[in-house]
């Protein structure tokens, strides 16, 4: 068991918070509102609440499910030497980001560059939010779905890895932070259900100019 801090209470932090807790981990669920204004979320799911400081503090592993226009929310200090999943993913709609518009890094190497004393994991950010619980499976199962992932370091990798298997889905380690770039927004691989071998073919196919339509996973439902 482990204690999982999320900082964000949306949609896809109630989705990860509730396979954590099925899985047996320890969940603690926090805002930038304060814990008062998540006790009908606590008694709902079972999960612990408290401030942003307090999740990050508390979590072995931390799930920053915010939006990327507000990574500078995400406190440093408490999340030193710890693993930090990034489902985040850039809609400049939100508010353009210069390095990112440039193609000069990714959106966890954002991350990474805020929380240097951390294990930023890219992860979480390839499937749709409505699709994780549902699409969640045991261990083994025929059908399972697999996440690709990416981080600098090895051992958080490993990690991620073990958390997605404990919470319902397969993974393919995508590399380094700087090759997270292969499944973001609008890549071939993108929020597509597939399995690990299709997944880690696709990862290795996808080329740096290649980009699809937005939403172009409506039409590849049951390709896996």
């Amino acid at each position: 068991m482990m204690n999982i801090g999320i900082i964000g209470a949306g949609h896809m932090a109630q989705a990860i918070g509730l396979l954590a807790i099925r899985a047996g981990h320890r969940v603690m669920m926090s805002n930038s509102r304060g814990p008062q204004s998540l006790a009908g979320l606590r008694d709902a799911l079972g999960c612990e609440i408290g401030s942003v400081a307090e999740a990050a503090a508390f979590g072995d592993i931390a799930f920053a499910a915010i939006p990327l226009q507000a990574w500078r929310a995400i406190p440093a200090e408490p999340l030193e030497g710890k693993v930090v999943l990034n489902p985040q993913n850039y809609f400049p709609q939100f508010g353009r980001i210069p390095e990112l518009e440039r193609g000069e890094m990714t959106t966890a190497e954002l991350l990474a560059r805020h929380l240097p004393n951390s294990h930023v994991v890219k992860t979480l950010n390839s499937i749709l939010v409505e699709d994780i619980v549902p699409d969640a499976r045991p261990s083994g199962a025929k059908d399972r779905r697999a996440l690709p992932v990416a981080g600098n370091d090895l051992r958080a990798r490993k990690t991620a890895i073990e958390f997605l298997d404990q919470i319902g889905y397969d993974a393919v380690d995508a590399g380094m932070l700087a090759d997270g770039w292969k499944f973001e927004r609008r890549r071939p691989v993108y929020c597509v259900p597939l399995n690990m071998a299709m997944l880690a073919e696709m990862l290795t196919a996808t080329k740096p100019d290649e980009f699809m339509p937005e939403g172009h996973w409506h039409h590849q439902r049951g390709t896996h």
